[in-house]
């Protein structure tokens, strides 16, 4: 037992660093002021969607190889604390950018939660959410989650889209306990034994393994739900409108990133690491590998960021036909398709 405490010990302080330790990356010098024109650059503020793991490392690259300086910023980037938190800072003006699951934000607007913010890039073509759990906990298919405690955050897309997925996969939400957690801790808590399962994105199988020593056992939401996004990057709609170019080249420099990090995990990782010195590089490599899948689809083709207003106004419906949704929604009153990426 006592070797067990020193482990979720370490691992929570690990990972709590993880989470603090990348605010800002302390690599840029005083020559480092100006783009590749010679211009002052833009000070932006980004928020990661969730922590500081392998699957937003795409950031800290699009950072290190230059992609945000050459197109004319300086970019503070800081750790987000799921969808719901994310809306909030960037509508609040604490954060120029950041990525939300995009069915997330469709619970957020259409139930009166959130407003005044713009997706403008899609960052995964399709969700990534899930309930993970570990070898021993008598969880093989969704019924199973009756009975259980599950942690997430409570703003976390996982947590706010469990409803729907409940009652599409046939298990009843009411016999299911959830508790608070935080992104830095919520491995720890399922490597315990406090709870059986927590939210996460799929990627995150390969860092679940490495905390908790264990098999993870995963229950995709995209086994019940086909159509949905993952991520999208969003920005105010004050800014959306505001600054259009601005939004267009640097929403360029960040899926650059992405790029780059999908065809070099390892390296991406390892740029991580010297940013977050908590983190596990393989283990974020092994994120970006499974996260590729998730990048591209037949939609999109070859391109990245593409959002599709048919795909979106699907999504809007199988939510609206769960009765998820108290309002109706289009897909442009979230997404900015003058801004997204053509595919």
């Amino acid at each position: 037992m006592r070797r067990l405490t020193r482990t979720v010990a370490a691992v929570a302080l690990a990972s709590a660093l993880a989470l603090t330790s990348g605010c800002s990356s302390g690599s840029d010098k005083s020559d480092d002021a100006k783009g590749a024109k010679g211009a002052a650059l833009e000070k932006v503020t980004y928020l990661t969607s969730f922590g500081n793991f392998g699957r937003d490392s795409y950031a800290w690259v699009a950072k290190e190889k230059g992609f945000f300086k050459d197109a004319g910023f300086d970019v503070e980037i800081k750790p987000g604390q799921g969808t719901g938190s994310v809306i909030q800072t960037v509508v609040g003006g604490q954060a120029d950018f950041g990525p939300i699951d995009l069915t997330g934000g469709l619970l957020q607007l259409g139930n009166g939660q959130a407003k005044d913010f713009v997706a403008v890039a899609a960052i995964q073509q399709r969700t990534m959410a899930a309930i993970v759990s570990v070898e021993g906990k008598n969880i093989a298919t969704p019924k199973d989650l009756e009975g259980k405690r599950l942690a997430d955050t409570p703003t976390s897309v996982v947590r706010n889209l469990f409803p729907t997925y409940a009652r599409l996969a046939g298990v009843d939400a009411s016999k299911v306990t959830w508790v608070n957690g935080e992104p830095q801790t919520l491995m720890g808590t399922l490597a315990s034994g406090a709870v059986d399962g927590i939210g996460q994105f799929v990627v995150g199988q390969p860092t679940v393994e490495a905390v908790t020593k264990k098999k993870p056992v995963l229950l995709p939401y995209s086994n019940v739900m086909q159509d949905l996004y993952g991520n999208v990057l969003i920005t105010s709609t004050k800014i959306a409108k505001e600054k259009p170019e601005m939004v267009k080249r640097f929403t360029a420099a960040l899926l650059k990133g992405l790029e780059y990090a999908l065809a070099n995990p390892q390296e991406a990782a390892d740029i991580l690491k010297k940013q977050v010195p908590a983190t596990v590089s393989t283990a974020a490599a092994q994120e970006l590998q499974l996260m590729a899948g998730y990048v591209r689809s037949s939609n999109s083709g070859t391109a990245l960021g593409t959002l599709d207003s048919g795909r979106v106004a699907k999504s809007i419906a199988l939510l609206q036909g769960a009765g998820a949704l108290k309002q109706n929604l289009t897909p442009d009153q979230i997404i900015d398709f003058n801004l997204a990426p053509k595919a």
